[in-house]
Order: structure tokens, then sequence, then C-alpha cells
């Protein structure tokens, strides 16, 4: 598939190949893994330029060896020449070559020669004055940032510029859809519910000969039939980052994926004590950045989600049903494909946030908060909820946008929904400037006094200039 943007991303990297013409510069990417770290390093490289990727499952002297034999292909050493360890390695990397390296996946050196770190250290301070540019990528994003950022770890303050790469935005991903066939903004919702901004997935289509085909034979052909290309991915993911331990890891992402948005409630799903759950919930926050709070924008409290999409997806439908999964995918999927409308949709919250993003210069003012709102009041003496999918505030914090999400195939009645958005609005307490805006597939009987999004809207903003 041709690379899809990533421009801001190869200029970081340009102007840091130029800065390392006079002297050694750093750069460490990380980012979640299938976030493209790699085909970017691939588009980034030149022949000259040095690639090693650090196998956890090697060791040292196995992984020693394959880099040398890199270095002799490269002409760097001789065909007799041995390096008796990683001591010879980087020094002969600094004494004679000149160019670009990366080392993928750097964090893994802990699980194969520790020791490197400390050495790299050592040789980065005594050749500042060369000619090389280091890149450094890693996807177990809290390990990363505590051997470049903890000023307890050799390579503090060794890194000049960290590049944090995101998943594609939705525009991306949908120029991403159009290059695999996919035209309906339906099917692109469905796919971009289930595998978000994750370039691996949207080149599977590809892999699979999908191209053009509906969203839901593609989501049946990845992950449900028989085979399937991505049916070890979640579990191939999370042994990477959670290696043995992973048992409570996987009941706390199964509880958010189903609904438990709190430690009490996640503790409540898994019949255990919320203080059993308290490290590993942490964990999967800080450090491996799987798992976010969602903030109300307006009113207090915060909720859990799952940041990786297929994750969110697989601990919803497949993770609770392995048993199933493994000797009746077919029906599974037929219960999966009748639940998938509502599961688009209650992923479209998150969606129209993004969809709000670009729809800025169309709006009564810049957003430069965005998320939901929700709070509780009174009725007939009993407390009640109320939930706003999306609130944006202006930079002053003096300008609101209420916004209703819906992502359904029927037409949605939008003077019933403004009624109810205003009754909610009021709820919130807001005593500033205030406008409404109504996002759907499908609009009918819509006022003067919003603004409205429907499909064709939705598609001009995926299609418009960047």
């Amino acid at each position: 598939m041709r690379f899809v943007d990533r421009e801001r991303e190869m200029e970081v990297l340009k102007k840091a190949r130029e800065r390392s013409w006079k002297k050694l510069y750093t750069v460490a990417i990380y980012g979640l893994r299938r976030v493209g770290k790699t085909r970017l390093l691939r588009e980034f490289l030149g022949g000259s330029d040095l690639y090693f990727f650090v196998n956890r499952g090697k060791s040292s002297t196995s992984l020693l060896r394959e880099y040398s034999e890199i270095l002799r292909e490269k002409g760097i050493i001789s065909k007799r020449e041995e390096l008796k360890g990683w001591d010879d390695f980087f020094e002969v990397l600094f004494e004679r070559f000149e160019g670009a390296v990366a080392f993928d996946e750097f964090q893994d050196f802990r699980f194969v020669e520790p020791a490197v770190y400390s050495t790299l250290q050592k040789l980065i301070d005594e050749n500042e004055e060369r000619p090389i540019l280091m890149i450094f990528t890693g996807s177990t994003i809290g390990l990363v940032e505590k051997l470049f950022r903890d000023s307890k770890e050799p390579l503090y303050g060794r890194i000049k510029r960290e590049l944090h790469l995101q998943p594609l935005d939705i525009r991306e991903s949908y120029e991403m859809a159009r290059e695999v066939g996919i035209r309906e903004l339906d099917d692109f919702m469905v796919l971009y519910s289930v595998f978000g901004g994750f370039p691996r997935y949207w080149v599977a289509v590809e892999d699979e000969g999908m191209e053009g085909e509906s969203a839901e034979r593609i989501v049946e052909e990845l992950v449900f039939s028989y085979s399937a290309p991505l049916e070890e991915e979640v579990p191939r993911i999370l042994s990477l980052e959670f290696g043995k331990r992973s048992g409570v890891y996987y009941d706390i992402l199964e509880a958010i994926a189903n609904g438990a948005t709190s430690p009490s409630e996640i503790a409540g799903y898994l019949n255990r004590k919320e203080t059993s759950i308290t490290r590993q919930l942490h964990e999967l926050v800080n450090y491996f950045k799987l798992v976010g709070y969602d903030s109300a924008v307006l009113g207090k409290g915060n909720v859990l989600y799952i940041r990786h999409p297929l994750l969110n997806f697989w601990f919803r439908f497949v993770h609770p049903r392995l048993s199933e999964y493994e000797v009746d995918r077919e029906r599974l999927w037929e219960d999966v494909k009748s639940n998938l409308s509502d599961y688009v949709g209650k992923r479209f919250d998150f969606i129209c946030r993004e969809i709000l993003r670009l729809a800025g210069d169309h709006l009564p003012f810049r957003p430069a908060v965005i998320g939901r709102g929700w709070g509780y009041y009174r009725e007939s003496g009993e407390r009640r909820v109320y939930e706003i999918d999306l609130v944006a505030l202006d930079a002053e914090r003096k300008k609101a946008l209420f916004g209703e999400c819906k992502w359904r195939k029927r037409a949605q009645n939008g003077e019933k929904l403004l009624k109810e958005l205003k009754e909610k609005a009021e709820l919130t307490g807001w005593k500033g400037e205030v406008h409404y805006l109504i996002i759907a597939r499908k609009l009918k009987n819509m006022p003067e006094n919003v603004i409205a999004l429907d499909e064709e809207g939705i598609k001009n903003l995926l299609e418009g200039e960047k």
C-alpha cells in the first residue's frame, strides 16, 4: 500500500538527519504496537543506512552475530573480523560509520543484554562530534519513557528529540480506506470503529485481497474466519507487553470493554476486591498506555476506556467467549454481526470528536477542549444521570458547543434531538455563550438554530484539503 501521510514525522526525521551531518544527533520514536513505526523507518532510511531489530527472543550472542553480519554486508567490518562483545560492536559503529542507524524495539535490549544501555551512554558522551543519526524506537511506551526520562537510567538526557507516533487520524484513515476500495461511509465507520488509525489493519485488507468488500465481510474474514489473519493479533500484542503475568490485565481489559468504567465497577465485574487490581490498572494506564481516563469537560469525574480500538473490540466480543471462538466462529460471528451496529454507535461518540476538529473553520468558534459531559440531577427524589455526547469549549471557556452523535440507518429527528440536548445542557449550569450541534448519518426536521452534519457533510470534511 502507498505510504499515507506521516509528512510531519518525516520532516522531523529529515531535519534530524541534516543536524547529524555536523554532530551526533539522537531521536527516540515511540508509540503503541502496529502504529507504523517500522514502516516509517523503512520509508526514511536509505540504502546506506543501518537498521537493527532488537529480537527479544534471541540470546545476546545470537543477536550480536546477526548484527555483525549486517556490518559485514555493508563493508563496515571485514569478512574475517569478529566482534567479541557489544562494546566492540558499538565502538566500530561510532568509529567507522557515518549516516543513520536505527534500533527497532530498542527497549527489548533489557531482555537480551541490559548492559548495552550503559555502553551506549559512555560512547554517546565520547562521540558527540561524530556525524551519526541514531534512532531508537519502542512500543512499550512506559518503558521507553523510563529509559530516556528517568534520571536513574544510563541514557537519561541523551535523547535530543522525542517523536510520539500516534495512530493515523480519521482523515488519514479514510484515505487508507479509499486506497483499499472502501467507498461507502458506513463501511468506513464500521472499520474505523474496529481498527482505528492503525495502518497494519488497513494493509491487511489489501493483503487478503478484500479491496472493495463490505465492512462486515472484511471483519468476518480478518477476525472470524478459519485461521483468520488477525486471530492471534491481540494475544500476540499483549504477550509482548505483559509477558507471562497477563491474567489480571486481561480481566481488567474485558471488564472495561464490557462497560465497567471505574475501579469499583471493574472490581465488581471481576468479583474481586478493588485493592487487588490497583497496581495492574495503574500500569495499564500509566505504563502500557493501553487504557486512558476520559474526563468530563463540564462537571467532575472521569471514566476508563481502552485506547486501542481492536483491543476494545476483541475484549468486548471475543475474549469473553474464547471457547466458542475456537470451535464455532460462524455462530459467534452471527451474534457479533447482530450487535455491530450498536457497537459502532457507541464508538461514534469518540469519532465525532475527530470530526469536530476537522470542522473547526465551519464552527462559531475553534474548540480548544473537546470531550463528553455528564452529571447528576434529581427527579421525583431519585438521583439520575445525564450524558452529553459532545461538549466543546473555546480557549477562554466563554463559549460552549453541545453536541449529539447518532450513527443509525434511520433518519434522526432533529427537533426531538435538539430539545433533549437543550434540556441536558441546562443541567450543566453553563452560563456562557451556547451553540448546538447534531452529527448523524441521516437527519430530518432540522431546526435552523442548530449546526447539522449528516453523511454528506462528514464525507466532505473527510475529503477536504489538509
